[in-house]
């Protein structure tokens, strides 16, 4: 039975989170299918993506999202999107006089160039003066300037078939890790007018008025920003039939964090009985870094862990670096990727792919769990910091079933931490969500095997997928909660994706004996994530407290107090810190813990 579609609202704050945020758009509309005879797929696009009208009536699919970045971070980008273009949009004329200045702009990269052409071509066939659509099957098309489908043929409608062979003209190979200065350098979809706001205050490039400090980041929501940001939220939420709640990508390491706090907290307030599911993004090196701006991000880091963990129903950092501090340990090593985790542009590809796995429980078409609950579930006894950990992609041998694919990993999980928090041994978790996705062509449980033959593993016993990944998270984690949920259809990584796949793997993301043909890409990866709430965390935030502790701001870093918090609000930070810190604390083995212990917790 289909579930009633709970939308969620999407916010993105910061130039890395806009980074992350459109390689997972870029996903959704990837998965977006234009086959007519097709079931509906397993994911409910209508819970992120939204439909709306131009000004001429025309229906578009967008992007239920806001995105805030600084001045100079868009480059090619219009903040008004193009949805209105050809359309008489003015309201008043000016009839004084004017001079005119020209600026050369910005040169497009031929991924930009060939998406310019394919709008071109398809508003040629599109016959608008009749309000024409796109024939389909109650399945979604890529968002504006194609328009959205309709249930009965229109006159004058162009074929999903037309439409889709435009769409294959951009799928083949690009190489922009040259030409990918800002994220809207490879973002392959349209965005609402409403979507994005700039910063004006503070620029993008340069030395000069640089949002750096988390002080700056929170007095920035009030006037004008805090009435366009109202304005917004008002708009997406009076649409939405069933709400239930949003998802928030801010940026940890400068000024952003401040910003995301006070946003947080105006969510939890204008809208409590929501979840607010926040990720804070952090990449693993920055080009303007120095001994001083990496003193301002673990400040700043820590500050944003504080407030956004108060003020959310759960945060979790999402980040490839070794941890958060100034000087952090390698970034991890996934076997199957080549990826240079320097490159923005791969880095958040990385955790895209995690992130499109991570948010399926609250995607789903059939038996989702509502974002505030998967939420609560986690952060149960005010633990409401997560960690993240994903295989991407998930080790499977292409034609083997899901019980050899586990069995070959009965020593360790085969996943890589995602929040700079390794994990701990022990085996206890006070609460984990699980998504194994992209298995469709494999088998999930065991095949029947000839009378008299032994099952190799006790995992070859069992016929449902559920009951294999089940029984082996139970091998790790006996005595934990365990929430899980296997979606068939993989995540596809159509361009302008980066190119990180080993050669190893097959098409469809499967390991295989023999590499693959020269030039034959991989164009869709299986993907196991986690979500956890244990032990683990305990250290980890202990370790953030205790680098931020020991940093004498007023001596080392006197600027970045200049504009809030007061020295006091810091301080009262760091304690709720250590605070934090303890309720992660596993006690449950019984041992008594010495006076040091007691003293150094102090």
């Amino acid at each position: 039975m289909s579930s009633v579609c709970r939308e969620v609202i999407t916010l993105q704050l910061g130039h890395y989170s806009n980074f992350v945020g459109t390689h997972w758009w870029n996903l959704q509309d990837a998965a977006l299918s234009y086959e007519l005879e097709s079931p509906p797929g397993e994911i409910q696009s209508d819970v992120v993506f939204r439909e709306g009208q131009t000004l001429g009536g025309h229906v578009t699919y967008t992007p239920r999202l806001i995105a805030m970045d600084l001045k100079g971070s868009l480059r090619t980008l219009r903040q008004e999107g193009r949805l209105y273009d050809g359309e008489d949009t003015s309201a008043v004329t000016w009839e004084g006089g004017f001079m005119m200045h020209k600026e050369s702009p910005p040169k497009k990269n031929s991924f930009l160039e060939d998406l310019d052409r394919l709008d071109e071509e398809i508003l040629a066939e599109v016959d608008f003066s009749s309000n024409s659509q796109l024939q389909h099957s109650g399945k979604k098309t890529p968002s504006a300037p194609l328009p959205e489908a309709s249930h009965q043929p229109a006159s004058g409608a162009v074929s999903v078939e037309t439409v889709n062979s435009r769409l294959t003209r951009v799928q083949k190979s690009y190489r922009l890790e040259g030409s990918v200065k800002v994220w809207s350098d490879f973002l392959r979809i349209h965005l609402h007018p409403r979507t994005i706001s700039v910063i004006q205050q503070y620029n993008h490039d340069g030395e000069a008025h640089r949002l750096e400090a988390f002080g700056q980041g929170e007095s920035l929501l009030k006037g004008a920003l805090l009435e366009e940001l109202e304005d917004k939220l008002h708009f997406f939420v009076e649409e939405c039939d069933y709400l239930q709640g949003f998802q928030l990508l801010c940026d940890m390491a400068d000024g952003f964090a401040g910003l995301g706090s006070k946003v947080t907290e105006l969510l939890q307030d204008s809208y409590g009985g929501r979840g607010v599911l926040t990720w804070g993004v952090c990449p693993v090196s920055r080009p303007d870094s120095s001994p001083l701006k990496n003193l301002y991000h673990l400040l700043n880091c820590t500050l944003g862990v504080v407030h956004m963990a108060a003020h959310s129903s759960l945060l979790c950092p999402l980040t490839l670096r070794g941890g958060l501090g100034r000087q952090p340990r390698p970034p991890p090593e996934f076997p199957h990727l080549s990826y240079d985790p320097s490159l923005w542009y791969h880095s958040s590809a990385v955790l895209a792919l995690a992130l499109d796995a991570l948010t399926v429980p609250y995607r789903l078409r059939n038996n989702s769990v509502p974002l505030w609950q998967m939420a609560d579930s986690l952060a149960s006894g005010g633990r409401t910091v997560a960690a993240a950990y994903g295989a991407v992609p998930f080790p499977m041998m292409h034609g083997s079933g899901l019980p050899d694919a586990l069995s070959a990993c009965a020593e360790a999980l085969p996943w890589k931490p995602l929040s700079a928090c390794p994990e701990a041994g022990g085996g206890r978790r006070y609460g984990q969500w699980v998504t194994l996705r992209g298995l469709e062509s494999q088998g999930l449980g065991s095949s029947c095997l000839p009378a008299g033959i032994e099952p190799p593993t006790p995992l070859h016993r069992l016929c449902c997928g559920e009951d294999v990944l089940t029984a082996y998270m139970s091998s790790f984690y006996p005595s934990s909660p365990l929430a899980l949920q296997l979606v068939a259809t993989p995540s596809k990584v159509t361009p302008p994706f980066p190119q990180i796949f080993s050669s190893s793997l097959s098409s469809q993301g499967f390991l295989q004996s023999e590499a693959p043909p020269p030039g034959v890409p991989t164009v869709s990866v299986p993907v196991m994530a986690s979500l956890q709430s244990g032990p683990a965390l305990e250290p980890w935030l202990a370790e953030l407290h205790r680098a931020a502790s020991a940093i004498d701001v007023r001596r080392l870093a006197p600027s970045f107090l200049s504009q809030g918090p007061e020295m006091i609000d810091y301080q009262e930070a760091l304690e709720q810190l250590h605070l934090l810190a303890r309720r992660y604390r596993d006690d449950s083995s019984g041992v008594m813990r010495s006076s040091s212990d007691e003293e150094e917790d102090d």
